[in-house]
């Protein structure tokens, strides 16, 4: 795979030793066991994929390239680059500035954009309405587009599926910067719903078979239909597309119900395809491997997990759903957030608060820790998590630790 030039100190020489081991024992990538680390008196298993994934990398090597390259130009990103604050205030300081935030809405007008200003489109790619409005004032939209492949790969698929009179359903967070891009590259081609999650779809499925009226349909999905979205034609052939941080195991269920609804109602056996597209190769592979490596990782008896990312990541909240299925779990998103042996300060997904916990750390000997990280968290960040929980354990250094 492509090496990326990304700045030294997102890297960490600790988890580059890690990751390279492993790559040389497991070329193959089949083996999701956690990496062991023994510090004595602390355990830390390390899951198997974690951090920069391909977009994450190829976005941050085009932005710090930019901005090498046009010293005194106007650099403007549309919105965050990532999911991540360290990243993203590294290219505050460096003098970009943001034109939406993660919602959509405007920080600074596009109409005092010129010409000879430079716009960077994020890895989570952006709507076909946007990216026109630039290209009218004459942006060049194309040069500085980070825009993660495997997004595109979704969107090509969906293009592919529509051109063949199936409408598209989307599984993704209807606000995502991403689940508004692929919205609107697929309404382009075809009618297209969003759907949050298994409960939304159980409800579309009730418009599938006729259980609801169509005429409720626009009110229950207000603002996640196409225009001109017709419930009681546009679901008559469908397929399933996903915003690729979303849980792979989710996407997977949602589609399999929506396929089992189509055969319900048109009463198919082997015609599936006639109803319901195979759009199963659209989940990105390192969402996949981050999560797989959680659940591999999971089967390793310990006392606590750590989840290291950005508050606002939607792929490192979906680890964090996994391993609160099992142990006690702590979402940071730097080492300073641990404070002692008895105090913690991490972050509530669901109520999307930052709290205090005391005692997180069972007074025994060893203790066993679990940690991963999202796709858009620099390895610098997980080594220096890795050496407070080593201070305040009182044991090596890490990086002597023989692996």
């Amino acid at each position: 795979m492509k090496q990326f030039n990304v700045p030294i100190s997102y890297r960490s020489s600790l988890i580059s030793r890690i990751k390279q081991k492993r790559k040389q024992e497991d070329k193959l990538k089949k083996d999701f066991s956690p990496t062991s680390i023994n510090l004595g008196a602390l355990h830390i298993y390390l899951a198997r994929h974690f951090g920069f994934c391909y977009g994450v990398e190829n976005a941050i090597e085009i932005a710090f390239r930019t901005i090498e390259e046009n010293p005194g130009k106007r650099i403007f990103l549309l919105s965050e680059m990532i999911h991540n604050q360290l990243v993203n205030d590294d290219l505050l300081n460096r003098g970009i500035k943001f034109l939406m935030d993660t919602k959509g809405n405007l920080l600074i007008p596009f109409e005092t954009l010129t010409a000879d200003d430079i716009v960077i489109v994020p890895a989570f790619g952006t709507t076909l309405e946007i990216e026109k409005q630039l290209t009218s004032l004459g942006i060049q939209t194309k040069k500085y587009n980070t825009t993660c492949p495997f997004v595109e790969k979704v969107w090509n698929r969906a293009e592919a599926i529509a051109a063949n009179k199936y409408s598209i359903i989307i599984h993704g967070k209807p606000t995502h910067e991403e689940t508004r891009a692929t919205f609107s590259h697929s309404a382009s081609n075809a009618p297209t719903v969003i759907v949050n999650d298994m409960k939304e779809t159980i409800e579309l499925g009730k418009y599938i078979t006729g259980e609801k009226q169509a005429a409720d349909f626009y009110i229950e999905f207000q603002g996640q239909y196409s225009k001109g979205f017709d419930a009681s034609k546009d679901l008559e052939r469908i397929g399933v597309v996903n915003q690729t941080t979303m849980l792979a195991s989710d996407t997977e269920a949602i589609s399999e119900y929506l396929r089992k609804v189509m055969m319900l109602k048109y009463s198919l056996t082997d015609d599936i395809e006639l109803r319901f597209a195979d759009t199963r190769d659209t989940l990105c592979y390192a969402t996949y491997d981050n999560q797989a490596a959680v659940s591999g990782m999971l089967e390793t008896k310990a006392d606590l997990a750590i989840v290291v990312g950005g508050y606002n990541s939607s792929n490192t909240s979906h680890l964090v759903e996994l391993c609160e299925e099992k142990l006690p779990t702590y979402f940071i998103n730097s080492a300073n957030k641990i404070i002692s042996p008895d105090k913690i300060i991490h972050f509530d997904f669901k109520n999307r608060v930052e709290k205090e916990s005391d005692h997180f750390l069972p007074t025994i000997n060893p203790v066993t820790i679990l940690i991963t990280s999202g796709a858009s968290c620099p390895d610098s960040v997980v080594e220096e998590v890795i050496e407070r929980l080593s201070e305040i354990c009182n044991v090596q250094n890490p990086e002597g630790v023989t692996l």
